[in-house]
């Protein structure tokens, strides 16, 4: 099973703070201390090394943008988001921070934070919020079918669903690629599910979230005495999961000599236990799964190539949402449903012209970002239909924006097609159209109202035409 938040040792729920004022983290510490177990940081760093000692990470997560080394400017923050999230993709993550500019807020919950929280904050109304949080459970439901749940119909997810059941018996490892949020571990739940597998160990493990040092015994297992505290013989991940599946997430966090031994595992199937000299004989087939560019790792010198050569026999990429079309619905359809039977309310729905900016909006944090708009909307919104002007703010537009290819040189290009006789006037409206609105939407910081407006187009018309580019696109 895959590792998530767990309760406190004491069994209240487990919550990392990360706030470089003392006084503010000595306050929340204070008057949250009674609901919930406090883990404290100063900063990225602190937080990322007291989460790899602990046995579980925290259920929740409360943390300050302005963070050291760059306490007034907000990247840091942003940072601590991804790590964490690469941690543990279920942990609940609110940003409570003085730098509150709603840029800042939408691009928080782009990355993945559950809420953004304005400094000051009343204790009282932060300890709801995060209980709150506690009643959307992120883990997997039961009785998630054999597909791993994968939602949508589009063709990007269709071609998906083919390749893992033409590789799910295949006996060579696999290599899952694809963005934060895209759902990469789902991916490596159903190989598993529809191998031949199914009944034996899942197992996973993530190699962002253990210390370095850590990980070959965690991996391969230590004999008593091999280390200060190895107390006892252990057995490591390989030997647990027996002849099922091992699922290494995050696999371009493992460090240059540990992909050794990996290497050394994929080649022959022998490994050690850290203090011994018997050989060991994996019989897991083993699934990794990356959000980094390993080619590009590999010429950095960061990844060994004979491990991503050996690793990427067969390879999965996991689509982006924005390449899935209406998927985007199909998945609001499905957590909508799902979080307000779980919260007892009404769900709330869509006018037209928010069906069109769902549509167009790209979705930077991918599913994980959707389900959070989802879970807030249900919060505020029970039982409403909303517009877009209500829908709106929950978007990251500035993502959108910097996220866009730049405008090309349309003439230049233009020329190339007519003297190789490619040339396609529809091709070539639809380009300058695209350019224009990104040239719009990049002069009003991703003001949708304010691009419109340049553009001599109402917002809900813009939407339209952003959507009806992305339908021809693809």
């Amino acid at each position: 099973m895959a590792t998530i938040p767990q309760e406190g040792r004491d069994g209240r729920p487990a919550l990392l703070i990360v706030d470089d004022d003392p006084l503010i983290a000595d306050t929340l510490a204070f008057a949250l201390g009674a609901d919930f177990e406090v883990h404290a940081c100063e900063s990225r760093a602190h937080a990322i090394a007291l989460l790899r000692q602990l046995p579980q990470p925290p259920q929740l997560a409360l943390v300050d943008l302005g963070l050291p080394p760059r306490p007034h400017a907000p990247d840091e923050g942003f940072q601590l988001i991804a790590d964490l999230l690469a941690h543990s993709p279920a942990m609940r993550i609110f940003v409570l921070s003085g730098q509150s500019d709603a840029a800042n807020a939408r691009h928080a919950r782009a990355l993945g934070a559950a809420e953004f929280v304005a400094k000051p904050c009343d204790p009282a109304v932060l300890k709801a919020t995060l209980q709150r949080a506690l009643a959307f459970r992120a883990a997997e439901p039961a009785g998630v079918p054999a597909d791993g749940g994968l939602v949508g119909d589009s063709a990007a997810l269709a071609r998906l669903r083919a390749q893992i059941a033409q590789s799910a018996d295949a006996p060579f490892p696999v290599l899952i690629e694809g963005a934060s949020g895209s759902g990469k571990e789902r991916v490596a739940q159903s190989l598993h599910r529809l191998s031949q597998r199914a009944a034996r160990p899942y197992l996973a493990l993530n190699c962002a979230a253990i210390a370095p040092t850590l990980v070959e015994p965690t991996l391969f297992g230590y004999v008593k005495g091999a280390f200060t505290g190895a107390t006892a013989n252990k057995p490591g991940y390989f030997e647990d999961a027996q002849d099922g599946t091992l699922f290494l997430d995050e696999i371009g966090e493992l460090p240059l000599e540990m992909q050794a031994k990996l290497l050394r595992v994929l080649e022959n199937g022998e490994y050690q236990r850290v203090g011994e000299t018997q050989h060991r004989v994996a019989r897991a087939r083993v699934v990794a799964a990356t959000n980094r560019d390993l080619r590009q790792e590999v010429r950095q010198g960061r990844f060994r190539s004979d491990l991503y050569h050996r690793l990427s026999v067969l390879t999965l990429a996991v689509p982006a949402l924005r390449d899935m079309g209406r998927d985007r619905l199909l998945l609001l359809e499905h957590f909508r449903a799902q979080y307000a039977a779980q919260a007892g309310v009404a769900p709330f729905s869509f006018d037209a012209s928010a069906e069109r900016a769902w549509l167009a909006y790209p979705f930077p944090g991918n599913v994980r970002e959707l389900r959070n708009i989802v879970i807030r909307l249900i919060t505020r919104h029970a039982g409403r239909t909303l517009s877009v002007a209500e829908l709106e703010p929950e978007f990251d537009l500035e993502s959108r924006v910097a996220a866009a290819p730049p405008a090309r040189d349309l003439v230049a290009e233009a020329q190339k097609e007519i003297e190789r006789g490619g040339f396609s006037l529809d091709d070539t409206l639809q380009a300058w159209e695209r350019a224009y609105i990104e040239a719009a939407l990049r002069l009003t910081r991703g003001n949708m109202s304010q691009a419109a407006k340049l553009l001599g187009m109402n917002r809900t018309t813009l939407y339209s035409r952003m959507n009806t580019t992305e339908e021809k696109e693809r």
